[in-house]
């Protein structure tokens, strides 16, 4: 791999007599990750169904290395959302931003939703994740997964962080900035990002990526917590950022993150900065470790504990009329219990709210709360959202395939599928409607019975080709 000159003299720079051994780790073959969706599935549980071999991250709770071989992007547990792919460096932002259920989170450069997925299995249906890309094609990519994961107390949003500080200023808990960056970390990955950093290098990103930070800093609370994190490993972009965002807030200071042996510290020296809390940094570096190149640093926002909360969140009177009979009369085979007054409607499409969803009128955004279904010739039709936000034991109607059953991959393929007597759920009868179609007890969508034919009600932008 041909690396630019001005690049390597930085990393030269940075690395003294590490030098050689980064560049022969650009030569060997990157490690492969994937990271579980503990909101659907334990760790240890996944552990013991998983068809493929897996070793864990040592750095990441519930991360595992795999062989590419086994092609996990095309396994039935990949569509039913029991983990993300992603690589294993990539997996430390969210995991040392100490998320806790019934935090209010903000992830500001979000798509395609690698670490917001991890901050809302955190969160666990509780608490409120605001998931902002302002990229409105990146940020379709963002909503797929979310839905993929099952997530429901979630607000998808395509804004600049500038206009999202008018609405929640001292409002967030916790907040993300994986910023844009020149992606130095992940050259070995993708070689076109060399390409890319020759159009626009370090000194470009930190502007930018110090323009966000001014906007997001307003929107934490007193005793908030920040991360910061690139794929880079620019000083300027890295330790330079980090001492000016310090500099913004003198409330504002760095803490330490759980360890790794094969993490390196911050490097104040780098910058001609003598302020050593920049040594509460972390740097990754392809060649200490089985992972891409990434940067994070932790700050804390005061000592305090003051209540989250600027914006006046939205009253919600539930459902009404036509769409309330159609939805309560589906909701028949629920065992699963929404709360009717966070149910709303708009347009005949209905939606299960997050408890502390704030007023958003004047906001772009793709998507508010959990999409049940959509209400449409006298009939209420369930969404793809809602049946991946489901376990399989709370609707009456379900169906579970073995992984190994052909059919899984007939129904992902949006085929229609035959049943026989022993697929029909129990107690079913003669009864036809919607059947919410399982693997190994883990749900992919819905089907529509028709006596032993299900008809394929598979989300069709999500079939695997």
């Amino acid at each position: 791999m041909e690396l630019p000159r001005k690049f390597c003299d930085e990393m030269k720079r940075i690395l003294g007599d590490e030098y050689g051994d980064y560049l022969a780790s650009m030569n060997e073959k990157r490690k492969s990750g994937l990271r579980v969706n503990t909101a659907k599935i334990s760790v240890e549980e996944f552990e013991k169904i998983c068809p493929f071999e897996i070793t864990r991250i040592p750095y990441i709770e519930n991360g595992f290395f795999y062989d590419e071989a086994a092609n996990p992007s095309k396994h039935p547990y990949y569509f039913a959302g029991l983990y993300y792919l992603q690589d294993p460096s990539a997996m430390t932002p969210a995991s040392r931003l100490p998320v806790e259920k019934g935090d209010v989170v903000l992830d500001l450069c979000a798509a395609p939703g690698g670490k917001a997925t991890e901050l809302a299995a955190r969160l666990d249906g509780t608490g409120l994740l605001i998931a902002n890309d302002v990229s409105g094609k990146r940020a379709k990519a963002l909503l797929k997964n979310i839905e993929l994961f099952g997530v429901e107390n979630s607000f998808i949003v395509t804004e600049y962080p500038a206009k999202l500080k008018q609405y929640f200023t001292g409002f967030f808990d916790k907040i993300l900035i994986d910023a844009p960056c020149s992606g130095e970390g992940m050259f070995r990955k993708d070689p076109s990002m060399i390409r890319a950093w020759e159009r626009h290098g370090p000194e470009f990103y930190s502007g930018l990526q110090r323009e966000i930070a001014e906007q997001a800093l307003p929107m934490l609370r007193e005793g908030g917590m920040l991360l910061y994190s690139t794929c880079t490993f620019s000083p300027l972009e890295n330790e330079g950022t980090v001492e000016y965002i310090l500099s913004i807030d003198e409330n504002l200071r760095l803490v330490n993150m759980e360890g790794y042996t094969g993490f390196a510290r911050g490097e104040p020296g780098l910058i001609g900065s003598g302020n050593r809390e920049l040594e509460k940094c972390v740097r990754i570096f392809p060649h200490r470790m089985e992972g891409e190149g990434h940067f994070l640093a932790l700050f804390q926002n005061g000592d305090g504990a003051a209540a989250a909360g600027k914006p006046l969140y939205q009253e919600r009177g539930g459902l009404k009329g036509e769409e309330k009979c159609l939805f309560d009369l589906f909701a028949e085979n629920l065992y699963r219990h929404f709360e009717p007054n966070r149910i709303e409607s708009r347009n005949g499409m209905i939606y299960y709210m997050p408890e502390k969803m704030p007023q958003i009128r004047g906001l772009r955004f793709l998507r508010s709360g959990l999409f049940l279904g959509e209400v449409k010739k006298k009939r209420f039709e369930p969404s793809q959202s809602l049946a991946m936000a489901l376990k399989a034991e709370d609707y009456r109607q379900a169906i579970t395939f073995s992984a190994e059953d052909e059919r899984v991959f007939r129904y992902l393929k949006g085929e229609t599928l035959s049943l026989g007597e022993e697929d029909v759920p129990e107690g079913a009868g003669e009864k036809n409607g919607y059947i919410l179609v399982c693997v190994d007890g883990f749900p992919l969508g819905w089907g529509k019975r028709s006596g032993f034919t299900l008809k394929n009600k598979y989300h069709a932008g999500w079939r695997l080709m």
